[in-house]
C-alpha cells in the first residue's frame, strides 16, 4: 500500500510532465495499485473520496514547504554551504516529509484495509511476494559477479547518479567516486530481509482481522514506525552509507566547475517553478 505513494514524490521530481502527472494523480494511483489489488465498486468510491482530501492536503500544506526546502538547497548551493553536515541535515528534513505524508495517509488507509475480502488480501501479499522474489534473483545474479566487477557497478552507478545531477564528471570527480566508492557496503539483502520481516506482521494481523478489535490500531501502529523493526545490522549499513553518500556529494560539491554549478541550479529553479504552478491552480 505504500508504493503507489511513492508516485507523488517521483512525479514532482520529474521535470516539465510533473504538473500534468500531479493533476492525475488519481488516474496513476490507480494503475500503480492495479497490480496489487483490485478495489470493489464500494471500496473504489470509498478511496476516491479520500484521495481527495490527501491531494488537497498536499497540495495546499506539503508543497510549499517542498518548495521552502529547495530554496534552501539553492542557497547552500550558491554560498558553497554543501558540506557533509549541511547534507546530512537535508537528508533528515526530506524524510521528514516522507514522514508528514505517512502519518496523514496511514490511519484512513489502516481503515480502509480493514474492508478488504480474504481474496483481496491473499492477491496483495502474492504481489508483494512476487516483487520480493524478482529482488532475491537480482540479489543472486549480483553475488555471482566477483568483487572487482561489484565495485565496477557501484562506480558506474554512483557516477551516472552524479551525472544526472551535473552533468559530465571531471576527472577528479571520477577519481574521487572511485575512491569512495569502497567505503559503501551492500544493503539489498538486508533490506530484502526487513521487507518481509514486516509483510509477514502484517499478514499475521490481516490473518486475525475478523477476530481482533484493534485491528485498525495495530495496523496502523505497523505503518506508522516501521523502521523499529530493521535489524541492527540493517541500521548500521544504512548510516554508513548515509554518511558516506553525504561525504561523497560534499566533495563533489566542493569541486564543481562554473557550468556543473549552472546546471544544478537550473534543475532546481525547475523544481521550485514546477512546484509554484501546481500551487497556482
Amino acid at each position: 500500500m505504500k508504493k503507489w505513494v511513492t508516485v507523488i514524490f517521483v512525479l514532482l521530481l520529474g521535470g516539465c510532465s510533473s504538473k500534468l502527472a500531479y493533476n492525475n494523480l488519481d488516474w496513476l494511483v490507480y494503475w500503480y495499485m492495479d497490480d496489487y489489488i483490485e478495489l470493489n465498486n464500494r471500496q473504489e468510491a470509498m478511496f476516491d473520496k479520500q484521495l481527495d482530501k490527501w491531494i488537497d492536503w498536499h497540495r495546499s500544506k506539503e508543497l510549499p514547504a517542498y518548495i521552502n526546502h529547495l530554496k534552501l538547497v539553492k542557497e547552500d548551493l550558491a554560498e558553497n554551504r554543501l558540506t557533509e553536515q549541511r547534507l546530512l541535515s537535508h537528508y533528515t528534513k526530506a524524510t521528514e516529509h516522507w514522514q508528514r505524508l505517512r502519518e496523514e495517509i496511514t490511519p484512513p488507509l489502516a481503515s480502509m484495509a480493514g474492508e478488504l475480502s480474504d481474496e483481496q488480501v491473499i492477491r496483495l501479499f502474492a504481489a508483494l511476494e512476487k516483487d520480493n522474489k524478482e529482488t532475491e534473483e537480482k540479489i543472486e545474479e549480483t553475488n555471482e559477479w566477483s568483487e572487482q566487477e561489484r565495485m565496477e557497478d557501484r562506480v558506474e552507478s554512483l557516477e551516472e547518479d552524479m551525472e544526472e545531477r551535473i552533468g559530465r564528471l571531471t576527472e577528479e570527480q571520477k577519481q574521487l567516486i572511485q575512491d569512495m566508492a569502497p567505503g559503501f557496503m551492500p544493503s539489498r539483502e538486508l533490506w530484502l530481509a526487513y521487507r518481509r520481516d514486516l509483510q509477514q506482521r502484517a499478514r499475521v494481523l490481516f490473518a486475525g482481522r475478523k477476530n481482533n478489535p484493534d485491528f485498525t490500531e495495530q495496523l496502523t501502529a505497523l505503518m506508522l514506525n516501521p523502521e523499529q523493526y530493521r535489524s541492527e545490522a540493517f541500521l548500521q549499513v544504512w548510516r554508513n552509507n548515509r554518511q558516506q553518500h553525504a561525504r561523497l556529494a560534499s566533495s563533489v560539491a566542493s569541486s564543481l566547475t562554473a557550468k556543473q554549478k549552472s546546471k544544478l541550479e537550473d534543475e532546481i529553479n525547475d523544481m521550485i517553478a514546477s512546484l509554484e504552478d501546481l500551487l497556482d491552480e
